[in-house]
């Protein structure tokens, strides 16, 4: 090694402020040898770059042709790192600081060697760099054995990128290059948050985070977004040397599985659309569920119209707005005032109208909102349709078996875009379906109101007795074409009585409305002829169904509302009544009490034996006393026991005294009816208003034939 400014032999290390003795210097003197380190001291004011014997072998140089000048370094280091090595060298200088370098020497014979280099800068009293000493050695083998690992690197079908512990990209690979399109020259020696932004606040960037902190890999499949515009495996694994990062293009299994995500995903809505339609036969409540399940599963927002049954084919008048809905609940409001102003202000050739007249879908795949605007014709419908302001419009038919029952209009807004061809295949699939409930919910509301006309015409008003108030509701079943045998009746006997009857034919069907309709009459003609108590009218409806060959079997309840002068003035009015297997009548004190009229044992159904002994139960009741006759639909559900039903009932009835009686009534059967109820209904409920006084107008008039004491 030399000395600066003069010819000290080649193991002799240049003495350093505060160096140890002799004996240590050798001592370091061998390892130097050993290690086959190259030491250099460049002193900058004279220019002077001293070599010991084994740096200047690295270099190639003889001893005697080194000029000892700092041309004679940068001439033998290779042209592609001359730069980055005096910037670093510089660097040294200006701040008093470390050297530190791997680089290549460009030896005489062509050849290349690499060598790693560590110095340090030594500074005078003023504190500005004198000299940098230092020591270089041979890592061509090294750096051999790193460019075969970098070859294998390069050519695995894996991403990888290799930062330092500031984020500086040291490494990439072809497959990293592919990925980011970018060439490797444009990335190395840069921090990976200046060349790929869109990684700052992802969970890209948490994860890699995490990986520096915590020294654990951490790995994610995310999507990253332009303008890679790319789904990647990622896994973070950090090192010595700082974070290498090992990512696979997953976007086609991505894409796959999205697709058959969504795919799923249609078919889960199709299957919720089927079972939320098909838990509902009111045709309005279904366009509600639909509007509501399609967005924003399908769309960002939608218009459902329903036709009238009536209507012709193609008729524009038969339209009707039935439900709306916008994923954005500041709009629905918006929505849903377009969907109720649009049908007045369409124009002929509207796609809605389209769609009605030809029976097949109608698509405004994009400008939407200017298209639409120019298909109504007045403004409020154009102003409402510009601020929904739709991209993209869809109409679809609701088909039925004999014509479409509806429209379907589907819309996206700007952000969500044109419906893909996928989304148009979904809709479809969804018109189909809610058309067929649709329709199906026409088909058993033809039906119901043929049946339920046809049962409430064999129903007749009750009288309203002198301060007696009396309300009647009839509930049929959910099941169309299944019309019922259950019935109620009201009428005052000769002397002023009041009879109430409530009863059940065995059967629901035509012929169990028929029986039904003969055996009230039987029972109405018996109970009004004469004065009868309640059972000899049971017994005789029996022995006249016998008489008539009739087969009909039912229970029945017959009560009647007798009064004496002494009872009327201490107002008290006594219930007699005949139960033929019926549910008992409950009676609803003015205090709240509920009392259920039950005998010691059932009498036997009408129609069973003509012989049998019908019995009678009296109870006295007060006034603002309520009774109430019912059939067992209200009581009676499925894999339930009827005492729960009675049960139910009377703490229903409990909650609701002192209600108007017509509220009560409603209130009862909301309380105690399924929503689709699997049964038939009748009801008949008696108030007793007080004598002394004039009676209450919620009673209405009083109605009693002529020929029957108004009091």
């Amino acid at each position: 090694m030399s000395e600066h400014g003069g010819d000290t032999p080649a193991t002799q290390v240049p003495e350093l402020p505060g160096e140890p003795d002799a004996a240590r210097r050798a001592l370091l003197d061998l390892a130097v040898t050993a290690a086959g380190v190259g030491m250099f001291d460049w002193v900058l004011a004279a220019d002077d770059l001293g070599w010991d014997e084994r740096l200047i072998e690295l270099f190639g140089y003889h001893p005697a042709s080194f000029d000892r000048s700092f041309e004679s370094f940068t001439a033998r280091v290779h042209p592609e790192d001359i730069d980055r090595v005096t910037a670093l060298l510089q660097h040294a200088v200006d701040t008093v600081g470390e050297y530190s370098a791997e680089y290549r020497v460009a030896l005489p014979d062509g050849g290349t060697r690499w060598l790693a280099a560590r110095g340090r800068a030594l500074a005078d009293e003023a504190g500005t760099t004198v000299r940098v000493i230092g020591a270089a050695w041979d890592i061509t083998e090294r750096r051999a054995e790193q460019e075969h690992i970098a070859q294998i690197v390069d050519s695995m079908a894996v991403g990888f990128v290799a930062m330092d512990h500031d984020w500086v990209i040291t490494h990439v690979n072809t497959e990293a290059e592919r990925i980011a399109g970018r060439p490797r020259d444009q990335l190395l020696g840069r921090t990976l948050w200046e060349q790929f932004p869109a990684t700052v606040g992802t969970e890209f960037e948490e994860h890699y985070r995490r990986a520096a902190a915590t020294g654990r890999t951490q790995a994610l499949d995310a999507y990253y977004p332009e303008p890679l515009d790319v789904w990647l495996e990622v896994r973070a694994v950090p090192g010595p040397a700082g974070i290498a990062l090992h990512f696979v293009d997953i976007t086609a299994r991505a894409l796959a599985a999205q697709q058959a995500e969504r795919a799923a995903a249609r078919q889960h809505l199709l299957s919720r659309i089927t079972e939320n339609l098909a838990g509902t036969l009111d045709a309005d409540d279904a366009a509600t569920r639909l509007a509501r399940l399609i967005t924003p599963a399908v769309a960002d927002w939608c218009i459902v119209t329903l036709i009238d049954d009536t209507s012709a084919a193609g008729d524009r008048r038969g339209l009707r707005a039935a439900a709306s809905w916008h994923a954005d609940p500041a709009l629905r409001g918006t929505a849903e005032a377009y969907a109720q102003s649009r049908l007045s202000a369409l124009d002929d050739d509207a796609i809605v109208i389209r769609a009605l007249r030809t029976g097949h879908a109608q698509h405004l795949p994009t400008g939407a909102a200017a298209a639409a605007q120019d298909m109504l014709a007045t403004r409020p419908a154009r102003d409402l349709m510009a601020a929904l302001s739709p991209e993209a419009l869809a109409v679809l038919p609701l088909p039925g078996r004999t014509g479409p029952v509806g429209l379907l209009t589907v819309c996206n807004g700007a952000g969500r875009g044109p419906f893909t061809p996928e989304d148009l295949v979904t809709v479809r699939h969804v018109a189909d379906r809610a058309g067929l409930v649709l329709d199906n919910a026409r088909l058993y509301r033809q039906q119901r109101d043929l049946a339920e006309g046809f049962q409430r015409s064999l129903l007749t008003a009750p009288p309203q007795p002198d301060h007696g108030q009396i309300v009647v509701r009839y509930v049929p079943a959910a099941q169309a074409a299944e019309v019922g045998g259950d019935w109620y009746d009201a009428f005052l006997q000769p002397g002023g009585a009041t009879a109430l009857v409530i009863g059940d034919v065995v059967g629901h069907d035509t012929q169990a409305a028929a029986a039904m309709g003969q055996i009230r009459t039987i029972v109405r003609t018996l109970g009004a002829r004469d004065d009868d108590g309640p059972a000899a009218v049971v017994a005789q409806a029996d022995r006249v169904m016998q008489t008539l060959r009739s087969a009909i079997l039912a229970t029945a309840v017959v009560a009647r509302l007798e009064q004496t002068e002494g009872e009327r003035e201490q107002g008290l009015t006594r219930l007699r009544w005949s139960n033929a297997g019926h549910p008992p009548p409950m009676i609803l004190t003015a205090d709240g009490r509920v009392e259920v009229l039950t005998a010691e044992r059932a009498d036997l159904l009408l129609g069973v034996d003509p012989s049998a002994t019908r019995r009678e139960s009296v109870t006295t009741l007060d006034r603002d006393a309520v009774v109430l006759l019912y059939t067992d639909g209200l009581v009676e559900r499925r894999g339930e026991d009827l005492d729960d039903g009675l049960a139910r009932l009377q703490a229903t009835l409990a909650g609701l005294v002192g209600r108007d009686l017509d509220e009560l009534v409603d209130e009862v059967l909301a309380q105690m009816l399924p929503a689709i109820p699997d049964d038939d209904v009748a009801l008949i409920a008696v108030r007793l208003h007080r004598q002394d006084r004039p009676r209450p107008a919620e009673a209405g008039p009083t109605r009693v034939p002529p020929n029957v004491p108004a009091d």
